[in-house]
């Protein structure tokens, strides 16, 4: 039988009938190399399963953590407890990803070094990647999944007729336009639609429409073949107006095309803030918190009552604000920090995030109270606040002074959020303070304490306990003995239930300062609560032995004779 098998000798050349990957470089675990000739280095954390690696256009499954190359982690999928998923090679990701994943196997580890060229270039990504970043990631592909598999269990195959531009994809909120054709397996033509507009989270026409274009790219034709599951089912449908009868459990097959499409998000979490783009803006850049903005608005009323226009007039200059300092109302300061310059968006803004409950006399018609509100807002231009890497030392000093300031000002006026938001700011323009000279270090060191402890007590305000404690240990971690931190952290244990922590705390701060009052206030109120605590658990035990004495009696009953025995 020696002419059965055609064997390669050994170091001899595999045959065509084998198709290896030949992307990325061959790596031993703790090996790097570089990928391409653009500076992309992998070094091999964790061999990975297999041979295979994922294509462009599979969807991908990783965990990472990104670090910028002194060490600071600016993101991590693992901290969140959520693996995170992409399409590979649309662009969604840095290109630096797009390359360096399709190099790795399932379960493969790695450190990837992408250069900014790669990554985000002169911009950076304010506020937490500088300009011209040289970044870091340590990723595991988990696992990827062909995106031909819509469902992932074969109910909605889809094939690419018509590659589509950009990569972005419609989201449920979204409004699609849409073309489509359906036909039965015979080929019987069962409905058709030139263009059709609907939202992607109601859907149209059958369950397969919706969950198809949340795929796909503008422009991009494909071709589905759809299981009864995401059609209509073992009920079938009956004929109506132009359309079709289809048969119970019937197989479709459609063609769409996503012509376009309108993004529309939520900017609150509770919803109450929407943001419909009419005109999509320029670039990657927004306006950051306490950025100058100059928009043309138009506002109205539900029932179409315009009450504000600004910079439609024939050589009207349009409207300047600095968004964050409540110079307009808060849904508007929501909306134009998520916009790009020449971006026109619809915006509805409900009471909570306009006028409230209180009437409001605007340019052109009274607000009533209570009133829904629609703004469409063009973002003519914006000058951004300026980051911490823009700064020398001693203006960062100064800026954080500033914002310390402010969040004491916005705290006695009752606004502890943005009083938070400014102690934050503080912090994060000293935090990094290695190369302060010793003078430098003393000032930043004083600031962060009065800042931590302000956000903390604005944590309390808020009941954000947990943060409250979490900044009253920072500053403890720079001056031991602070006793304002030690009796904050103690009531924010209180509130915690962690009676025995807020004890030790408020002991400690008594010992350092034995006649402050608001610390022997706070351990009243600690003994009170311990005491009740006390009386609560005392009872729930009672309750409990009295419950085992009741059944041990029950079962305890005399053992019957047998007479025949």
């Amino acid at each position: 039988m020696d002419d059965d098998f055609d064997m390669a000798a050994p170091g001899g050349e595999m045959t065509d009938d084998f198709d290896l990957p030949d992307d990325g470089p061959v790596l031993k675990v703790g090996e790097e190399k570089e990928i391409g000739k653009q500076g992309l280095k992998k070094k091999l954390l964790k061999a990975g399963q297999s041979w295979e690696t994922p294509k462009s256009g599979d969807e991908v499954e990783v965990h990472y953590t990104g670090t910028l190359l002194d060490g600071t982690q600016f993101d991590s999928s693992r901290d969140r407890g959520t693996p995170f998923k992409f399409t590979l090679g649309q662009g969604q990701v840095i290109k630096g990803w797009d390359e360096g994943i399709k190099t790795m196997k399932k379960g493969e580890n790695a450190l990837f070094t992408i250069p900014p060229e790669m990554a985000y270039g002169a911009s950076g990504s304010p506020p937490t990647i500088p300009p011209n970043a040289t970044l870091q990631f340590d990723v595991e592909l988990l696992s990827w999944t062909s995106v031909n598999d819509i469902t992932k269990d074969g109910g909605i195959i889809k094939k690419v007729l018509k590659e589509g531009e950009k990569w972005e994809n419609p989201k449920d909120l979204d409004e699609v336009i849409v073309k489509f054709e359906a036909y039965l397996e015979d080929k019987t033509l069962i409905a058709k639609s030139d263009t059709v507009e609907f939202t992607v989270k109601e859907g149209y026409f059958c369950p397969a429409l919706s969950k198809a274009v949340k795929t796909m790219k503008k422009g991009e034709k494909v071709l589905l073949a759809v299981k009864p599951q995401y059609g209509f089912g073992d009920k079938g449908k009956a004929a109506s107006g132009d359309e079709g009868a289809v048969p119970p459990n019937a197989t479709l097959h459609i063609t769409l095309e996503l012509v376009s499409w309108r993004a529309v998000s939520e900017l609150t979490d509770d919803k109450k803030v929407i943001k419909k783009i009419l005109k999509e803006g320029e670039g990657y850049e927004r306006p950051n918190e306490e950025a100058v903005v100059t928009v043309k608005l138009i506002g109205k009323l539900q029932d179409g009552t315009v009450f504000l226009k600004k910079g439609h007039g024939e050589g009207e200059e349009p409207f300047e604000f600095k968004t964050d300092e409540e110079q307009v109302i808060e849904g508007l300061d929501k909306a134009v920090v998520t916009m790009k310059k020449g971006e026109i968006a619809l915006v509805i803004i409900a009471p909570e995030y306009a006028f409230g409950a209180s009437e409001s006399k605007q340019e052109l018609a009274v607000v009533p109270p209570n009133s829904t509100l629609y703004y469409e807002i063009e973002l003519v231009s914006f000058v951004k606040d300026k980051e911490s890497w823009d700064m020398n030392t001693p203006e960062k000093i100064e800026a954080a002074g500033k914002k310390k300031e402010e969040g004491n000002a916005f705290f006695k006026a009752g606004k502890y959020a943005k009083a938070s938001k400014r102690y934050e700011k503080a912090v994060k323009y000293i935090e990094y303070d290695t190369a302060f000279a010793e003078e430098e270090k003393k000032q930043a060191k004083a600031l962060k304490v009065a800042c931590n402890l302000n956000d903390a007590a604005s944590k309390l305000k808020l009941k954000e306990y947990k943060q409250a404690e979490k900044l009253c240990t920072k500053v403890l971690e720079l001056e031991g003995r602070n006793v304002k931190a030690l009796y904050r952290r103690a009531q924010a244990y209180i509130q915690l239930a962690d009676l025995d922590l807020a004890e030790l705390d408020i002991k400690k701060a008594l010992e350092i300062d034995p006649n402050n009052r608001d610390v022997k206030l706070e351990y009243k109120t600690l003994k009170e609560k311990m005491k009740e605590f006390n009386k609560k658990e005392a009872k729930f035990y009672g309750n409990m032995f009295a419950k085992l004495t009741k059944d041990s009696d029950k079962d305890a009953e005399p053992m019957s004779v047998d007479s025949k025995a």
